[in-house]
C-alpha cells in the first residue's frame, strides 16, 4: 500500500503550544474551584479534547462546570498565543519537503487551531484541510477524528501516516489502522516520553522535525515493498 496522506496533530506537533494551553486550562479550572497546576493539566489532559477533559473533571467533583468553560479556556489560550506562541522548530521546512497531501486533525476547537496556525505562520501551508474534534462524536483516544480526516481527504486509513505527540493521539491513530510517528521534541515532552508513545502504538519516534521527511520516505518505501 502506498502512502497517500500525512495527518498532523496541531498542538505540540505544529505549534509549541502545549505548555501555553495547559497554563490557560489550569488558570480557568482553578478559578472555578478545581485547583490544578499547569503541570498536572499536562499529565492528565495532554491530547484530550477540552470537552472530554471537562467531563472528566465534572465526574470527579460531582457537579457541573460553567456552560462556557471551553470558551473561557480558549479565550485565555488565545491571549497567551499572541505573545508566546512559536512554531515547532523546523516544522515549516519539513512540511515543505514532503511531497504528499497533508491535513491537520486536532483536539482543539476550530478557532484555537486557526489562531495557533496563523500566529505560527503555518496556516497557509496546510489550509483548508484542517479538522477538529468538534466535528466528531468522540475525540482522541477514539479513532473517530482520524477516520473523519481520512474520509474527508478520500484516502483509506491504511494509506495514512499520522504525526502525534500525545498518548491519546497515538492510541487513536493506531486504532484507526494508520501508521503513527510519535514526536517528542516539543517543550512539554518529559524524559521517557518517546517510550510512552511507542508503548501506545507509535511505529517510530523522533525528536527533530528535520528527521520527518526521511522517516516519511522510509515508511512509504517499506509500504511499497511490504
Amino acid at each position: 500500500m502506498p502512502i497517500d496522506l500525512i495527518i498532523f496533530d496541531c498542538d505540540g506537533v505544529l505549534v509549541d503550544s502545549e505548555v501555553i494551553s495547559c497554563r490557560a486550562h489550569a488558570d480557568v479550572l482553578t478559578r472555578h474551584g478545581y485547583p490544578i497546576t499547569s503541570e498536572q493539566v499536562l499529565v492528565r489532559f495532554l491530547g484530550v479534547s477540552e470537552k472530554d477533559a471537562r467531563r472528566m473533571v465534572e465526574q470527579e467533583i460531582g457537579r457541573s462546570l460553567p456552560d462556557d468553560l471551553e470558551k473561557q479556556v480558549n479565550a485565555a489560550t488565545l491571549q497567551f498565543y499572541a505573545s508566546d506562541l512559536q512554531p515547532i522548530t523546523h516544522v515549516a521546512a519539513a512540511i515543505g519537503a514532503i511531497d504528499l497531501p497533508k491535513c491537520v486533525a486536532s483536539s482543539g476547537t476550530p478557532d484555537k487551531i486557526l489562531h495557533g496556525l496563523t500566529c505560527a505562520g503555518l496556516y497557509d501551508l496546510l489550509a483548508p484541510h484542517i479538522f477538529s474534534a468538534s466535528q466528531v462524536a468522540r475525540g482522541k483516544p477514539a479513532p473517530d477524528l482520524f477516520l473523519f480526516a481520512a474520509d474527508q481527504m478520500k484516502v483509506a486509513p491504511e494509506r495514512c501516516i499520522v504525526i502525534e505527540d500525545s498518548v491519546p493521539g497515538v492510541t487513536g491513530a493506531h486504532a484507526a489502522g494508520m501508521t503513527v510517528l510519535g514526536f517528542y521534541g516539543g517543550s512539554h515532552c518529559p524524559p521517557g516520553h518517546a517510550e510512552r508513545l511507542r508503548a501506545a502504538g507509535a511505529n517510530l519516534t523522533f525528536e527533530d522535525m528535520r528527521q520527518l521527511p526521511e522517516l516519511v520516505r522510509q515508511v512509504a518505501a517499506d509500504a511499497l515493498t511490504g
